[in-house]
């Protein structure tokens, strides 16, 4: 049956991407190079559109590639919420509180001013209204992967993108939580849809802000009692899983929850001994999604739409790169940093790429206009770091 995977496909499947995580994160470490680039290149070249294709001609292949599509959606799915999670895990108030101004300044105008600007533009071009706004937020938003090995956090540069890129991280947020709540919007299923999402999604959340705060705390003292880093890790990996779980029967994404997971364990006394116990699966994470967005790129609809995909890429950036600097020059920024800032800030962002998965399952967009955006942000990915 189309779609359905036999036990051995699907080990082999997860041997390929492990495999392909494993030898490039050491590789462009090796070279400091941001692995970003290294996965996405991994992904188009075992994916089931490189050399997956030749794999009725050449039988070995399958050994080393993935040949269906379809198989990519369960590590796709996996990266994104370990990703989320990781993201709320990293966000601190206090840092957010001695850089208030510029994060709630700067950041906002900048992430607003772009997402609004290109939704709108999109929206012009006869994109439904909710798939252009969300398509204009995920491409307004920027590369923490990127932007901040380059620019520090220390120089003006590494501040200015550091306040932005902040921003950003609070807003994925909202985000997520406003395409799973457009989702039955999108679908036809009206208002009421809507407002039953939104109730029942801001219960769940509720309820998981309360038993973040009074059993999270119980759960994870326990948990540090037996001194065991498995009971640790799977303490967490449970309190992922729920929240997930909790918000993906509601109709919102999984990824919310994961999200909220993050969130509430950063603001407990043990987020120290979370983070250290998940670092190892971070860039893990990190890559097995990229790497996924890599095979899902069809090389043949690169080709046929080359000229439509390099003019968005050069657009899209530029824009980005324009408006950041001009927002920068306004708050009394030096030319040099509000050029070189906007230049890195011009990236599209990983998680770009989530909110467009996000977009795409919430069905604000259709699958080939995800698949156009997730090459373009590939391509500007790949590009940023040459210019910087």
């Amino acid at each position: 049956m189309a779609g359905e995977l036999e036990p051995t496909t699907a080990i082999s499947d997860a041997l390929v991407i492990l495999g392909a995580a494993g030898i490039v994160i050491p590789l462009f470490a090796r070279f400091r190079i941001t692995p970003v680039i290294g996965f996405l290149l991994i992904g188009v070249l075992v994916g089931p559109y490189g050399l997956g294709a030749l794999t009725p001609e050449v039988a070995w292949l399958t050994h080393v590639t993935i040949t269906e599509p379809d198989s990519l959606d369960i590590f796709a799915e996996f990266g994104i919420i370990l990703l989320l999670f990781t993201i709320g895990l990293e966000l601190s108030f206090n840092r957010l509180w001695q850089m208030r101004k510029l994060v709630f300044g700067l950041g906002a105008m900048e992430l607003l001013i772009i997402g609004s600007s290109i939704g709108l533009v999109l929206a012009m071009m006869g994109q439904y209204w909710t798939g252009a706004m969300a398509l204009g937020l995920a491409l307004a938003l920027s590369s923490t992967a990127i932007v901040l090995p380059i620019s520090g956090t220390s120089s003006p540069v590494g501040k200015a993108a550091l306040s932005m890129l902040l921003f950003e991280d609070i807003a994925i947020v909202p985000i997520i939580f406003m395409l799973g709540a457009l989702a039955p919007f999108a679908q036809a299923d009206g208002l009421t849809g809507l407002w039953t999402t939104l109730w029942q999604g801001a219960a769940v959340v509720a309820a998981l802000l309360v038993a973040g705060r009074y059993v999270l705390p119980i759960l994870f003292v326990q948990a540090a009692r037996t001194k065991s880093p498995e009971v640790f890790l799977a303490a967490t990996l449970l309190v992922v899983i729920g929240a997930s779980l909790a918000t993906g029967v509601t109709g919102l994404s999984p990824i919310v929850g994961a999200l909220i997971a993050g969130l509430l364990i950063a603001e407990t006394d043990f987020h120290g001994e979370v983070e250290a116990i998940i670092e190892p699966f971070k860039g893990l994470a990190l890559g097995i999604f990229l790497i996924t967005i890599g095979m899902s790129i069809d090389l043949a609809a690169l080709r046929d739409n080359l000229a439509m995909i390099l003019t968005a890429v050069v657009l899209v950036l530029g824009f980005k790169a324009v408006v950041t600097g001009v927002l920068l020059r306004m708050m009394g920024a030096r030319r040099n940093t509000a050029t070189e800032t906007g230049i890195l800030m011009a990236s599209p962002s990983e998680t770009t790429l989530i909110v467009l998965s996000a977009a795409s399952s919430a069905m604000l967009i259709q699958p080939g206009t995800t698949q156009f955006w997730q090459i373009v942000t590939a391509i500007g990915l790949t590009v940023t770091p040459l210019l910087a």
